[in-house]
């Protein structure tokens, strides 16, 4: 299954992209406006950043607690009730004269429900497709969040500017309630893929499984770190240049269905395997020319030439589900999406430190710098063989 018109015959496959685009579309205005908003009631480029990247942060809490639910709930009532969840927690933040403490505090219970929320989406979408068909699949979803990043920065800097940051969130919140719906409504009734009930004791287990293989140690770290610190370049638009800030992470998002398209359509896959370290690299690259102070135009053009590296993730991916085995697939793929969301939470974090020590301009060309030297790093760690394991015998010899 490799053509695109096949995957949207698939059944389940188009309520799944829907509910998706209706959630990607609902978390980037929202995003864009909780930043503006704290932006404004702060002046602090490091508060907004953590603002709009700070559920990112939660993730690793849930990770550690919830994830083995990903593949021990049923999927159609999981993604809806997460998708209502987030409907509830979008109102709350929209509450006029909500103080800064309690708008990071209702960040943080959004962080945690995010968590369990990638693990059952990509789950689910790995059981629908065949074994060839999740990576054009996930390119299709991939192309389908930059448009919707592109569509909802693009308006959400409108409708802050028009209306105001809390009606920009009401409006995110009943996005959410739409996806809740297409899910509800869309998708079969499946089964668990994995039998027993979620808790935490799981989900150390099947953590500590996953993390044993050092090459999916390796594919979980190109997946999480170079990815993250490049987003924290982009935690920095909004005090970069506040009033166009939505034309930039337009931009950015529209580099990045460039780079889904080139990946899962037009590479083949012997050049595919080969792609992850130069995409990594040009995903850092371009925003070195940030320490020049560039003009919008400028800018605008690095950040859509960067994103064409977000393609590295699903070459990556496509190693990572070869690595894994097929019940714990959607534990593998909530445990990528959670560390790549905590870690681009945690580079928000520290690109707003650096810029509140510094300028924006600086912190932007650090954290790709930061981004270039761990790819390279990773590259050279997975050019080396692995030691094979020693036998009992050897063992024993060796005493």
């Amino acid at each position: 299954m490799t053509g695109y018109r096949q995957l949207l015959r698939t059944p389940e496959f188009s309520p799944l992209l829907l509910s998706t685009a209706a959630h990607t579309a609902a978390q980037t205005a929202a995003g864009l406006a909780l930043g503006t908003l704290v932006y404004r009631a702060t002046d602090s480029p490091l508060l907004s950043a953590v603002s709009m990247f700070g559920p990112s942060l939660a993730q690793v809490l849930g990770a550690t607690f919830f994830l083995s639910g990903a593949d021990r709930l049923p999927p159609r009532t999981a993604l809806a009730g997460l998708s209502l969840a987030f409907a509830t927690i979008t109102t709350v933040l929209a509450a006029p004269g909500l103080p800064v403490a309690a708008v990071f505090a209702v960040v943080l219970a959004q962080g945690l429900v995010a968590a369990l929320g990638g693990g059952v989406r990509w789950g689910l979408l790995n059981e629908i497709l065949t074994k060839d068909g999740y990576l054009p699949g996930r390119s299709v979803f991939n192309m389908m969040s930059g448009l919707m990043q592109i569509t909802g920065y693009a308006a959400g800097g409108a409708l802050v500017t028009a209306l105001s940051p809390q009606r920009v969130l009401l409006l995110a919140a009943l996005l959410h309630a739409t996806a809740a719906v297409a899910a509800r409504l869309g998708l079969t009734a499946r089964p668990p893929r994995a039998t027993g009930r979620p808790s935490v004791a799981a989900t150390w287990r099947t953590n500590a499984l996953l993390w044993s293989s050092r090459p999916r140690r390796l594919a979980y770290l190109g997946l999480w770190l170079p990815n993250g610190l490049v987003v924290g370049c982009e935690a920095l638009f909004v005090p970069y240049d506040p009033a166009a800030a939505g034309t930039l992470f337009a931009c950015a998002a529209l580099g990045m269905l460039v780079g889904d398209l080139t990946v899962g359509r037009l590479l083949p896959p012997a050049v595919r395997t080969r792609a992850a370290t130069p995409l990594l690299l040009l995903l850092a690259v371009p925003y070195v020319v940030f320490a020049l102070g560039p003009a919008l135009p400028l800018a605008a053009f690095c950040a859509a030439v960067a994103s064409v590296g977000f393609g590295a993730g699903l070459v990556q991916q496509e190693r990572l589900m070869a690595l894994t085995p097929s019940e714990l697939s959607g534990h593998a793929l909530g445990l990528h999406s959670a560390g790549m969301l905590t870690m681009q939470g945690v580079s928000a974090g520290l690109a707003g430190a650096t810029a509140q020590l510094t300028s924006p301009a600086t912190a932007i060309t650090v954290m790709a710098l930061a981004s270039m030297a761990v790819t390279l790093t990773l590259a050279a760690a997975g050019r080396r063989p692995q030691r094979p394991a020693r036998s009992p015998a050897e063992v024993g010899a060796g005493h």
